[in-house]
């Protein structure tokens, strides 16, 4: 089951918004096939590893990180292969949270006279695809928010420089997190003051994956201040601009060339947060990276809608009047300080990278 973990990591850029799986297939304590899911469309893992085993197959067991499907996609269930295929035992690291399957592919499994078995490595199985169970299970992705600060705390001068923060290897230690994630999401504050691109640049990762894709660029906008010249609005992918009440027709018809406008309920300050969610988990959206200023941050993080921290720290001061990382109201005493429970800090180049969760 580890190699199966291992080989359905190599989807990890390119399965959106299908899950990430591995499946390793042994006969008689020997390996006769191997397979991962490559990309949206593509064999499952398990078709791809029967494949290779071929008639080996027979009596075999398949070691696969995920319930096999049992519904009629883009690709025929994967429990029907296995039964055709003759193996005789399968064992699954989780059940599959789509309602689509839910443990029906097991059962399915067993009623065709295969063993079965479930639970081995599950939580590395569930962290591999954290993001496609939270939108299965809870109806909205995971929302992993990134942050660049210095020592004391902060991210940008108060005059709102920022850049450089953080030195090459911890910028493109990001492109990582652009490159797993279904959709970045920011604010119009970052657009106007950054012009970022949003995009994931392939070549700092040393990497070319078939197909290359790029994340959905989401932008809040709630009074469609954006200008049509923005950076984002020029560059290969789909830009998703989400503002309130009616954009107004011949605003949308000069962004049409390079953006999607959509309209959710709100203020003319700020987008129902809530109702965003929805908007992404409807669209496919599995894992989403934050990368915004400290006043959606803080909104996100107020509103219990950030699942993971992922900030570097670089060796650096900025001082007490440059800008924070969450916009928060003043806390008065500690009972209302906000936990974090830390799950890695390692060394990035010459910063650090600390990954947390909120406590509840």
């Amino acid at each position: 089951m580890a190699r199966a973990l291992e080989l359905a990591k190599r989807g990890l850029y390119t399965t959106d918004p299908n899950p990430r799986v591995g499946c390793v297939v042994v006969r008689d304590t020997h390996v006769v096939g191997e397979g991962w899911h490559e990309y949206a469309g593509g064999p499952h893992a398990e078709i791809s590893a029967l494949a290779r085993a071929g008639e080996s197959a027979r009596g075999a067991t398949a070691y696969v990180t995920l319930e096999p499907c049992c519904h009629q996609g883009r690709t025929a269930p994967c429990t029907e292969a296995l039964i055709r295929a003759g193996v005789r035992r399968v064992v699954a690291a989780m059940v599959d949270p789509n309602p689509q399957v839910a443990g029906q592919g097991l059962r399915l499994l067993e009623a065709g006279g295969i063993l079965v078995e479930c639970g081995i490595l599950e939580r590395e199985a569930r962290t591999l695809n954290v993001g496609f169970v939270s939108r299965m299970r809870h109806g909205r992705p995971f929302v992993r928010c990134k942050l660049a600060m210095s020592l004391d705390g902060r991210t940008a001068m108060a005059t709102g420089e920022s850049q450089w923060i953080t030195g090459g290897p911890a910028r493109r230690d990001v492109q990582r997190l652009r490159a797993r994630s279904s959709a970045i999401l920011t604010g119009i504050g970052t657009v106007l003051a950054d012009d970022p691109s949003l995009t994931v640049r392939w070549q700092e990762l040393n990497e070319s994956p078939t197909p290359a894709r790029q994340p959905l660029r989401v932008v809040l906008d709630p009074q469609l201040q954006i200008s049509p010249s923005a950076r984002l609005l020029q560059l290969p992918g789909r830009t998703l601009i989400v503002t309130t009440g009616d954009p107004g027709y011949r605003r949308i018809k000069r962004l049409a060339a390079g953006a999607e406008v959509v309209p959710l309920p709100g203020t003319p300050d700020a987008i129902d947060l809530s109702a965003l969610m929805t908007l992404l988990s409807d669209r496919a959206a599995n894992e989403v990276l934050l990368e915004s200023g400290a006043t959606l941050s803080g909104a996100m993080l107020r509103a219990g809608l950030i699942d993971e921290l992922v900030i570097y720290a670089a060796p650096i001061l900025l001082g007490s009047a440059a800008r924070g990382l969450f916009q928060l109201p003043e806390l008065h005493r500690m009972e209302q300080r906000i936990a974090l429970k830390i799950n890695d800090i390692r060394a990035v180049g010459e910063d650090w990278r600390i990954t947390a969760q909120i406590q509840d």
